[in-house]
């Protein structure tokens, strides 16, 4: 018995190769869940989906652009008949500094970060309210807690911070409709996204600052979005999950 059963999930941002995104799906679909991966490009959309073998989906949809996530949902209601668990994972992030930071910077990690969790929520926010059950996972980021960490800037900190806020005024105004809304930040973990960014003594001052001594994995966090996208989290809404390795402990 999966613990996903029967049920169909989106993941954002999911078709790299070693991303959180991909972890989670391959991970959800362990458990018996179909997986629609959606990404920027949807060639690269379509072979992830492939990767995780028959009867998955790979759309093209830039969260950024409302119109494209309902067209996404209604593709994927179309193909499946129902939407159980939305995860938000596109993000990107910028290594810049406080005075760095221009309009067009701040634009574009606001839009994708934070416009498009609140966009892709909205698209299946009815069909989840119809049916009084669904499950928003959210990616945030330890940066969002600490005030900023390895590469992210500080529009990439209050980017996280907003979908902190979000995540918690959705689970708020939902659940009362049977939907939960919750939150993962993720420490230092090895993505494509770190990889080749960090010298070695970068690197070594990093795992200085984690009690548990080694970065994370992708499959780390893809657990914890099990978790909160299944019953075992069915009393759980509005939390923020640690997946860090004690490298914040608060």
């Amino acid at each position: 018995m999966g613990l996903l059963d029967g049920q169909i999930a989106i993941i954002t941002g999911a078709a790299s190769r070693r991303g959180l995104g991909k972890a989670t799906a391959k991970l959800f679909v362990e458990h018996g869940a179909k997986v629609a991966i959606l990404d920027l490009d949807e060639g690269q959309a379509e072979e992830a989906a492939a990767d995780l073998g028959e009867g998955h989906i790979g759309l093209a949809c830039d969260v950024t652009r409302k119109e494209d996530c309902d067209r996404a949902v209604a593709v994927i209601l179309e193909a499946y008949g129902q939407i159980d668990i939305l995860v938000n994972n596109a993000g990107i992030t910028q290594p810049l500094k406080i005075m760095e930071i221009r309009h067009e910077n701040y634009d574009a990690v606001m839009d994708v970060n934070l416009l498009g969790t609140l966009n892709m929520s909205q698209a299946v926010i009815p069909h989840m309210r119809e049916r009084q059950s669904g499950k928003l996972v959210n990616m945030s980021s330890v940066s969002a807690q600490r005030g900023g960490g390895i590469f992210g800037g500080p529009h990439y900190s209050a980017a996280k911070a907003g979908v902190l806020g979000l995540t918690k005024a959705m689970a708020r105004e939902l659940a009362p409709v049977g939907i939960r809304a919750n939150a993962i930040c993720p420490g230092f973990i090895a993505t494509d996204i770190t990889a080749g960014k960090l010298t070695p003594e970068m690197k070594a001052q990093i795992l200085a600052g984690i009690p548990m001594g080694r970065a994370g994995e992708a499959s780390d966090v893809a657990g914890c979005a099990l978790f909160l996208a299944s019953d075992l989290s069915a009393y759980v809404t509005g939390s923020e999950v640690d997946v860090n390795g004690g490298s914040l402990i608060h």
